[in-house]
């Protein structure tokens, strides 16, 4: 339902919060969780193993090749704290500067530190985009211009290296920061579509639901008013008007159903809809309501996928519904005419009236007729026309082709069906 699949209006349903690309939240320590995940311990793994192996092979512009003991442990410690990186990224990013520091002071080496810091400036900027992440790259910037001298390397270098690698660090930060800004962004639109869809389709069945029955218990109440002096017409309108309310029931039931059947276990059974094969069943209701409906079957018939079975019922009951309301006394001919590759449903009128413009809504029907119906063909990629007659009268006709996966279900429908009849002749 509404509520269970996207929330109910009201509900304080928030953003996804930032992440690095493993779900596990967005570096602003909010206690919600872990200090550290399998993927930062491996990502800090192999960035220490990255400043460990830069160290082992470092050579001085002299030549000299000056690692120790002390220098391993030095770059081995200074890739700990990112492990706090999504807990606390600022500060461990500042542990990190602090060690590269001390390093750059303590040691005539250059820093080798590269990987762990790229590491820790990227978690501030994804973390903290602006001033933080500003000031952060700042300190980077000249703690690499600080190694740069202390390794002599050229002037140039000096300057444009460091800049330039911090620039690409922040900017990479920046362009996923709002790559996923987008994706929660169209992730949220595309949830207020489904939304919208849904209650669409709920408003839709509703609708038709709802308004054919009252439409034929409206009328068979006024009928009943007005032959309150025959005992027999009166007890055939009140027949009419409990079995239509008793249909409308189970009808509303069966939509709870479907929009329930998210929250069923498996396999649970779920009521039949109304399809093609309750056409007979509509149009005597029709002829009950007072309308004289013929109802006539050209070409083969043959079972009809669910789906598309419910679509041709919901337009030749709306049809019917709307030439008993807007038509006044006439008289209307249902037509199904099944093709090799599509379905044809035609219903006219032969009355006066016809119903209001798509775009105004009808008294009391929140105007979902005809939007409804062009709806319902529109999911089938089919065509409905609806308008007045030369002659008088209205016409609804709706053309629904079968797709490729329908025509064989249809055909393995047929099949199966026939199949079951020749197995109980056999057996009788």
């Amino acid at each position: 339902m509404l509520r269970s699949r996207y929330g109910a209006p009201g509900d304080d349903v928030r953003e996804p919060r930032h992440t690095d690309g493993d779900g596990d939240g967005d570096g602003h320590g909010d206690g919600d969780n872990p200090p550290w995940t399998r993927n930062d311990a491996l990502l800090t793994g192999g960035a220490c193993a990255l400043n460990l192996l830069s160290y082992a092979l470092f050579n001085d512009p002299d030549g000299r090749h000056d690692a120790s003991v002390a220098g391993f442990l030095l770059v081995a410690l200074a890739a700990l704290p990112l492990l706090a990186r999504r807990s606390h990224p600022v500060a461990a990013f500042a542990a990190v500067l602090a060690l590269d520091l001390t390093a750059a002071v303590a040691v005539p080496l250059p820093s080798h530190f590269g990987a762990v810091l790229v590491v820790a400036l990227y978690s501030v900027a994804r973390a903290r985009p602006g001033r933080v992440t500003a000031a952060a790259s700042v300190a980077t910037a000249l703690l690499m211009v600080l190694s740069q001298g202390i390794g002599r390397t050229p002037p140039w270098q000096e300057t444009v290296s460091p800049a330039l690698s911090t620039l690409i660090v922040v900017g990479a930060a920046m362009a996923v920061n709002r790559w996923q800004r987008e994706v929660a962004a169209n992730r949220s639109l595309l949830a207020d579509r489904a939304v919208a869809d849904e209650r669409r389709r709920i408003a839709r069945e509703l609708h038709d639901i709802v308004a054919h029955h009252i439409t034929t218990m409206q009328l068979m109440a006024g009928g009943a008013r007005a032959n309150l002096a025959e005992p027999e017409v009166v007890r055939d309108a009140l027949v009419t008007l409990e079995a239509s309310g008793r249909l409308a029931l189970r009808e509303m039931r069966q939509l709870l159903d479907v929009l329930r059947a998210d929250d069923e276990p498996e396999g649970a059974p779920s009521l039949p809809q109304p399809g093609a094969d309750d056409l007979d069943r509509l149009v005597a209701e029709s002829r009950g309501a007072g309308l004289s409906t013929e109802f006539t079957v050209r070409g083969a018939p043959r079972p009809l996928p669910p789906t598309l079975g419910l679509t041709v019922f919901r337009i030749v009951q709306e049809a019917l519904t709307n030439a008993r309301k807007h038509a006044g006394p006439a008289r209307a001919t249902v037509r199904l005419t099944y093709h090799p590759r599509r379905i044809a449903v035609e219903v006219r009128d032969d009355g006066g009236g016809a119903p209001p413009p798509e775009g105004a809504p009808a008294a009391g029907s929140g105007g979902y007729g005809l939007i409804g119906m062009r709806e319902r063909v529109a999911l089938h990629g089919g065509t409905l026309t609806a308008g007045p007659q030369a002659d008088g009268g209205f016409a609804v006709t709706a053309d629904l082709p079968l797709t490729a996966d329908e025509a064989a279900e249809t055909a393995e429908t047929a099949v199966t069906a026939v199949t079951a009849v020749r197995h109980e002749g056999a057996h009788r």
